[in-house]
């Protein structure tokens, strides 16, 4: 994890931020400053507002209410200093895209017209391939490539434009246990290499626990900032979702049993699947 001191420069702040759609309020309230260098990860149940969260970051959707600004200014669609991880999704086979030219597209893809090849362009694709450990299929068309293939390039494509934050989307979704670590590790790399805020959306804090600053609970309309060890409790947990929730730590691992509608990664490991007690602690 990141040591953090009052010096390091907030690059991401809202304040009393609201969001909803019509009649149905995800979370309001909100302060949060995010500081360079740090990782904050952001949990919840489906539906809580994780995604949104990010789109309101991203200039995408406006807030009710509050504000929210990054480096001191109110944020706006398109502001290349913030670079985006989405989920894994495979490639459909037919689309003739490299690994290579996803990438490229993090480089010049926001501008208009048919790219021109250049030594220059080429070679900050190679340097982004060689970041992330991907030269070795950049000629591959991307629906030959795995999902942890596939998420190494988009991670390489969301630091083409050499961004101060990094938004992840719950980007270890159905990925396995051994791509979960590997994208952790890359995007952490990245985090410290770069001096970078990473907020990061999940399901499971597992895989990213070492790495995590800061954990932002939401639910309920309602949410906990802090350390994981200060918001991942049974008795937090409880409180946000007036219901009982156990967190029980087992083996390094945080097992949350419980949550209403929770939803799991589509191959979650079998420790973190929705266990009993006695079964977690036989």
């Amino acid at each position: 994890m990141t040591s953090l001191d009052g010096a390091d420069q907030v690059l991401l702040r809202l304040d009393r931020a609201e969001v909803g759609f019509g009649s149905r309020m995800l979370w309001q309230g909100l302060d949060l400053g995010l500081r360079a260098g740090e990782l904050v990860a952001v949990l919840g149940a489906n539906g809580s507002g994780k995604s949104s969260l990010l789109k309101v970051v991203l200039g995408q959707l406006p807030l009710r209410s509050g504000r929210v600004e990054f480096l001191g200014t109110p944020v706006r669609r398109g502001d290349r200093r913030i670079g985006y991880v989405p989920q894994q999704r495979l490639s459909e086979d037919g689309l003739p895209l490299r690994g290579r030219d996803l990438v490229a597209l993090g480089v010049d893809g926001h501008r208009w017209g048919v790219p021109l090849p250049s030594r220059r362009r080429s070679h900050r694709v190679d340097q982004l391939l060689a970041s992330v450990g991907a030269k070795g299929y950049a000629k591959a068309r991307l629906s030959s490539l795995s999902g942890g293939e596939q998420q190494r390039l988009r991670i390489a494509q969301a630091l083409a434009a050499e961004p101060r934050l990094l938004l992840c989307d719950e980007p270890l979704l159905s990925l396995d246990l051994p791509n979960q670590r590997l994208v952790s590790d890359l995007v952490d790399a990245a985090r410290h290499r770069l001096g970078l805020g990473v907020l990061f959306v999940t399901h499971d804090i597992n895989p990213i626990l070492d790495k995590v600053d800061r954990v932002l609970y939401i639910a309920n309309n309602r949410f906990r900032i802090g350390t994981p060890d200060e918001v991942l409790t049974t008795p937090v947990l409880s409180e946000l979702y007036d219901a009982e929730v156990e967190v029980i730590r087992h083996r390094g691992r945080i097992l949350v049993v419980g949550v209403p509608d929770l939803e799991l990664p589509h191959h979650p490991p079998a420790d973190v699947m929705a266990l009993t007690r006695e079964q977690v602690l036989r």
